[in-house]
């Protein structure tokens, strides 16, 4: 699951920090280079000082101050002797140590900035990787809104590639709520529609969610609002046998409408927890349709509203999405198909362009094959 985006995720992220280690060796080495090329500077010694030999007048002068001072040290001794405070030793004192300035450290490539014209350079491969890998227009835009946002301006040592883009996809994913005890604390019968497009795998998917129910003692009705097909009707009704769960059925060609709200009936006579309706897989561009499941969400008012796609239709199943929350407002997504998918953006496009956490993820045929969707094992499988 997801191996080629995981891939050339790493690749981009490896290539990136290789470049950038490149780049500081290649600086370090321009630096010393400069320190060894710069001559240093040299001292001129001082010439001795030679003292010169006193003059015979000089000398002559000397010997008169001495007399005079001799008689002036005959006149003070009638008076009190008192000590001179310049005879006095007075001791030095310590001056005060000077304040080590701090050395200016050398500005190296890590600690210059990452300018905008760079990152254009660096999230351009990025964008295309992304782009090939089924992740929307859309949220490719938004990962380069948030990783400019934290790069830009930022020291090229404080930048971690990979923590910011793993916080980047992130960002566009919502874990979900927990499904049972959602339902455990909301009022009876609690009703979940389900949408999608023909071969998404729809009906399968409902039982699973049936069987994921009845595992946690919640009693559970089927509801097949599908009437376009007779071999939809069927389909359910065989994943009701299984499970042993009522299947809530008309003809083929009734109105969906009154399928579900049949359904709904039999939930309050029988005291049944949860309704799951079943409804045709239609075309987004299909307005008939769209309106038809547009009836079926007034008449029944789903407590829930789900939309069933495919994880390896790619932008397919983002565009589908989107126009299915823009008509009937979903709650939440399940992804089909997941074990299967190499490209993994599906999963990323979805959950950002109808702003709703995926549910589930639908890893096989069999009714245990729902895996409860986790944003972290996501970003995990991705390798950030």
């Amino acid at each position: 699951m997801f191996g080629k985006l995981k891939e050339k995720l790493k690749n981009w992220v490896t290539k990136n920090e290789e470049e950038s280690e490149k780049e500081i060796i290649e600086e370090t080495k321009k630096e010393e280079t400069k320190k060894k090329t710069t001559p240093k500077k040299t001292t001129k010694k001082k010439k001795p000082v030679t003292k010169k030999k006193p003059s015979i007048k000089k000398s002559i002068k000397k010997e008169e101050l001495n007399l005079e001072e001799e008689e002036s040290k005959e006149k003070k001794s009638f008076f009190p002797k008192f000590k001179k405070k310049t005879e006095e030793k007075t001791e030095e004192e310590p001056k005060p140590e000077e304040e080590e300035t701090p050395k200016k450290k050398k500005l190296g490539l890590f600690q210059k900035a990452l300018t905008e014209e760079k990152f254009e350079e660096l999230f351009s491969e990025l964008q295309i990787i992304l782009l090939q890998n089924n992740v929307a227009y859309e949220a490719v835009e938004t990962i380069e809104s948030h990783l400019k946002k934290s790069l830009v301006g930022e020291s090229t040592k404080k930048i971690n590639i990979n923590q910011e883009l793993k916080s980047a996809i992130e960002s566009l994913l919502i874990n979900p709520p927990n499904f049972i005890e959602k339902i455990n604390s909301a009022k009876k019968p609690f009703v979940i529609l389900f949408a999608g497009i023909n071969g998404s795998g729809k009906t399968t998917t409902i039982a699973k969610v049936a069987q994921l129910l009845q595992q946690n003692k919640i009693s559970v009705c089927l509801a097949a609002a599908d009437t376009f097909r007779a071999a939809a009707i069927q389909q359910l009704e065989e994943h009701g046998n299984n499970l042993k769960i009522p299947t809530i059925k008309k003809d083929y060609g009734a109105d969906p409408a009154s399928v579900g709200f049949d359904a709904l009936k039999y939930a309050k006579k029988h005291k049944i927890d949860v309704v799951l309706i079943d409804t045709a897989g239609r075309m987004q561009n299909s307005d008939t349709l769209m309106k038809e499941i547009e009836k079926i969400s007034r008449v029944t008012k789903p407590d829930m509203k789900i939309f069933l796609g495919e994880s390896t239709t790619g932008n397919d199943a983002t565009i589908q999405a989107k126009t299915f929350n823009e008509s009937i407002g979903l709650t939440g997504i399940i992804l089909s198909k997941a074990d299967v998918d190499e490209s993994g953006g599906t999963a990323i496009s979805v959950a950002h362009v109808a702003k709703v956490p995926i549910l589930f993820l639908g890893t096989g045929q069999e009714y245990k094959d729902l895996e409860i969707f986790d944003k972290e094992k996501l970003i995990k499988k991705l390798g950030l």
